[in-house]
């Protein structure tokens, strides 16, 4: 039998999932692997391209996926915690990905929010996170820009959860414009990558540990 959530439990939802969401795993990883601040090297996000890029591959490697758990495990704890409600689920989701963009413990400088979007959204709507991840891949691979990859995803997320939320149904409302704020966040926190790739400034993506802006 499903108990009723008491307002004390759905308040500690956006709560927890923004601690979540601010573990800064890129920092704590790249430190452990080779003593760097990720934030004084490279583009200074830390985020997995940027610790791949001044740590190795492996390290990098290892913060896309704990940032993507982090995501998915904020929605899955709402998940259990609000008896599968969509709206909290997403509300869980919003709050992680906004930990992890201003995250508490660096200052609210955090990183630019991809892998916990993807982390989000793979237990939202996993056919939508599929479809994401094959425009990024496909924009990464042709053009080599990881930001302009990251940004063409986001954008198409609001109109890939709408179309394959669930076969002949709408997601709630709640749903649409939590994906909405997510791709404004994200978008907002490439404006730097934009500008460059508007100027020709951006660099490609590569794993040399050269200093670059992305």
């Amino acid at each position: 039998m499903n108990l009723v959530p008491t307002p004390m439990t759905l308040l500690l939802i956006p709560v927890a999932a923004y601690l979540l969401g601010s573990i800064p795993f890129g920092l704590i990883l790249a430190k452990t692997f080779g003593g760097a601040d990720v934030r004084k090297s490279g583009s200074g996000n830390i985020g997995a391209t940027n610790v791949a890029r001044v740590v190795g591959p492996l390290a990098g490697i290892l913060t896309l996926l704990l940032d993507i758990a982090k995501g998915a495990g904020a929605v899955l704890v709402a998940e259990r915690l609000s008896n599968s409600s969509a709206t909290w689920m997403t509300i869980a989701a919003f709050a992680a990905l906004v930990g992890h963009c201003f995250p508490l413990w660096l200052r609210f400088k955090g990183g630019k929010g991809v892998a916990t979007a993807a982390g989000v959204f793979a237990v939202l709507s996993p056919l939508a996170c599929v479809g994401a991840i094959l425009l990024f891949l496909l924009v990464v691979i042709f053009w080599r820009y990881v930001s302009l990859g990251s940004i063409s995803a986001a954008a198409a997320m609001p109109l890939l959860i709408y179309f394959l939320w669930a076969p002949r149904h709408a997601p709630p409302l709640a749903v649409i414009f939590g994906a909405l704020a997510a791709a404004v966040l994200i978008i907002f926190k490439h404006r730097g990558n934009l500008r460059r790739l508007l100027e020709g400034a951006e660099p490609k993506f590569s794993f040399s540990k050269e200093k670059d802006k992305e």
